[in-house]
């Protein structure tokens, strides 16, 4: 479960709330019978932040802003820079989800596969290439990006479409991290990194090493 409750539908008169549960649990209450969404997700990011109705509604524009046709930077190259994000933040639903956009725009599953190795993979063109470069910035990089990257991002794109491309970008690295920390979605696990455990009788000595044999 996530890290913090979900909000019942019996708890909630928001409108906004209600309109996001009808959408993605339609008769449904999250917290009582949440069953999957349509992508196969838990579908508990609203019914965690349903707890802030203001910060939930500030969320959900931010999606709509990258979704509404009023963009100009094409839909599929802003999935393209999303799905990096989510795999280079480590976000597990992240990359999962936005995956299944990409491969309903028209991506192969062997480029999509191939994100996690862009830079040495041949499926990318010259502007893809840019983008993902520019997204590996946003979240590897805390924003951090050459000046030669920057220039080639203005060969293909005008500022207009940099200026979407680099505010969804960010805004879509905040997400994976709040995803991961609230442990949402398909993100709710324990961290595989960890201390395994020894023989019983294993007990660390602080002693000079072995001398190594000579080799000749």
């Amino acid at each position: 479960m996530p890290r913090l409750p979900l909000v019942s539908r019996a708890d909630v008169d928001d409108p906004l709330i209600l309109f996001m549960y009808d959408r993605k649990f339609p008769g449904r209450d999250p917290a009582k019978d949440p069953g999957m969404t349509a992508s196969g997700a838990p579908g508990n990011y609203e019914a965690v932040f349903a707890h802030s109705p203001d910060i939930l509604e500030h969320a959900v524009r931010g999606f709509y802003v990258k979704q509404t046709k009023a963009r100009k930077l094409p839909l599929k190259l802003m999935e393209l820079a999303i799905t990096r994000i989510g795999y280079a933040c480590g976000c597990r639903w992240m990359f999962s989800e936005h995956s299944k956009i990409l491969r309903a725009l028209g991506y192969a599953d062997e480029t999509i596969s191939a994100l996690r190795n862009w830079s040495i993979h041949p499926s990318f063109t010259a502007e893809e290439r840019a983008v993902l470069a520019y997204a590996d910035c946003l979240a590897l990089e805390h924003g951090r990006t050459p000046d030669t990257l920057f220039a080639e991002l203005q060969t293909h794109f005008d500022a207009e479409q940099i200026v979407e491309l680099t505010y969804i970008t960010s805004m879509f690295v905040m997400n994976a991290g709040m995803i991961r920390a609230l442990r949402l979605e398909h993100d709710d696990y324990d961290d595989p990194v960890r201390e395994m455990p020894s023989p019983a009788e294993y007990s660390y000595v602080d002693r000079e090493p072995t001398p190594l044999p000579s080799r000749g």
